[in-house]
């Protein structure tokens, strides 16, 4: 969830309208004769195990990349306060620090050995389209194909949600997201990966223009093994009871399973009514995964469900989500292949150093091409505007390394007359009036040659609407 968009352009009746003039349209059922998965499966609307047992997921989300050192000990944390399931996020290393095929049996073996359904996602494929430096799906497939000696045999554990929230709001982007999932789809069940496989919506994961919704269908047919499961995450646009229902009544329509594999109780993009998402989860027998355990930053703390990876110190989302009405200690039941099974590995992953994840992204608005300022030898900056609404925007600033090694970097720019900072992620900023000083954080400092990272930011204000000048030094 790092770096992430939650506002849709429709408001949420205008979104509910949408979803039930098109949700009536007939789309085509997976294929009838696929040969039957080894392990975790859908069947119908559901998600079942090996012997045809549902599997209702009750669970949060473990950002193990970015916190490697804290997964030995936030795993039985997790499942201690009632999970039977985590998601776990991993990089292929295009963005992040790879998780390689022994780190990730590692975390395997610690699901296992914690009776939690363990799902598996790439989380470089963020906002593409729209997020600089994320990948397609076609390299987070890529991915999973150069692990899979650490997947083979975990079907009855593990799913593979091959690319987190893998576009933006770019229309022209999404219009691939059908063909581009369909085809990861195939490259994994041609390197003998026959896994549940979950499938992110567009729209940052959110769905919003009915993507997903609409072409579901075509995606799970393209699959051999009639094994995929249809993930959306659930922040701003869903604040209301109305679109929420009508959002999971269109998957039920068409027969097709899915997951709320994201949600949080409040976002920089709305409100979501997270009471609505956990009830309907559980009376529809849906699966749910909360965001997220520990780690946020970029102003989104508050999504933390306990303080610096502390189970003794739940915040009040934690509480809602583990101890509330329809949360996880009430509703979770661990799954039926955990009978008797005992896993002695004892996992040791390596650590690295942490990056702060989720980042609140509004809706996008179209901007002149940012034109560098070069500072040679040093680094230089581009500044673009992500997105931007009434009486505020977002800016990304993209820092590259010259022809040398960077240790450090700093960046000046000014923002338009009468607009101030109001939040930013993964630098330390410092602001005079409409001048903005932001110096790299202590994880993002060091850059290779021609190397690159990101820093973001809210602004009050009016968008610049030409380049915007960024020194670097």
């Amino acid at each position: 969830m790092s770096m992430r968009s939650r506002l849709s352009l429709l408001t949420g009746a205008a979104l509910a309208s949408a979803v039930v003039a098109l949700g009536a349209a007939s789309l085509v059922s997976t294929a009838a004769n696929a040969a039957t998965p080894p392990g975790l499966r859908v069947s119908g609307t559901q998600l079942v195990e090996k012997d045809g047992t549902p599997f209702v997921a009750r669970g949060v989300s473990h950002a193990h990349t970015w916190y490697t050192s804290q997964t030995p000990t936030a795993i039985p944390a997790i499942r201690a306060a009632g999970a039977n399931a985590l998601r776990v996020v991993l990089s292929g290393g295009d963005r992040w620090t790879k998780n390689d095929a022994t780190d990730v049996a590692n975390v395997i073996s610690l699901c296992k050995a914690n009776k939690l359904i363990c799902m598996l996602e790439n989380h470089d494929t963020t906002g593409y389209g729209e997020q600089s430096g994320a990948v397609t799906l076609d390299t987070a497939a890529n991915y999973w194909v150069g692990i899979k000696s650490a997947l083979i045999g975990q079907e009855d554990y593990v799913q593979i949600n091959i690319g987190n929230e893998p576009f933006g709001n770019n229309a022209t982007a999404n219009a691939n997201w059908a063909t581009d999932s369909a085809n990861a789809i195939k490259k994994l069940r041609a390197a003998g990966l026959h896994h549940n496989i979950v499938i992110d919506a567009p729209s940052w994961g959110q769905d919003w223009a009915g993507i997903m919704r609409d072409n579901a269908a075509t995606v799970a047919a393209a699959d051999p093994d009639a094994n995929v499961l249809f993930s959306v995450h659930m922040y701003g646009v869903y604040n209301n009871a109305t679109t929420i229902k009508t959002y999971l009544d269109a998957f039920k329509s068409k027969n097709l399973p899915l997951v709320i594999g994201e949600f949080g109780f409040d976002h920089s993009d709305g409100n979501p009514d997270e009471d609505t998402i956990m009830s309907e989860a559980v009376s529809r027998g849906l699966g749910y995964y909360g965001w997220s355990w520990s780690g946020n930053g970029g102003g989104v703390e508050y999504l933390d469900m306990v303080t610096a990876f502390n189970p003794a110190q739940k915040t009040s989302w934690g509480t809602r989500i583990f101890d509330g009405a329809n949360g996880i200690k009430a509703t979770a039941k661990t799954a039926k292949i955990y009978t008797g099974v005992v896993d002695p590995t004892t996992p040791n992953p390596t650590p690295t150093t942490p990056t702060p994840t989720p980042t609140p992204t509004p809706t996008p608005t179209p901007t002149p091409t940012p034109t560098p300022t070069t500072n040679p030898g040093t680094c230089s900056a581009v500044l673009r505007v992500v997105g931007s609404w009434p009486g505020g925007w977002q800016g990304g600033v993209t820092v590259s390394a010259g022809s040398a090694m960077v240790g450090s970097w700093t960046t000046q720019f000014a923002l338009p007359s009468g607009g101030s900072i109001q939040s930013g992620w993964s630098g330390t900023y410092t602001t005079s009036g409409t001048s903005v000083t932001v110096k790299n954080a202590p994880w993002n400092g060091l850059l290779g040659a021609g190397a690159k990272t990101e820093y973001g930011f809210v602004a009050s204000g009016n968008a610049p609407t030409s380049t915007v000048p960024v020194s670097c030094s």
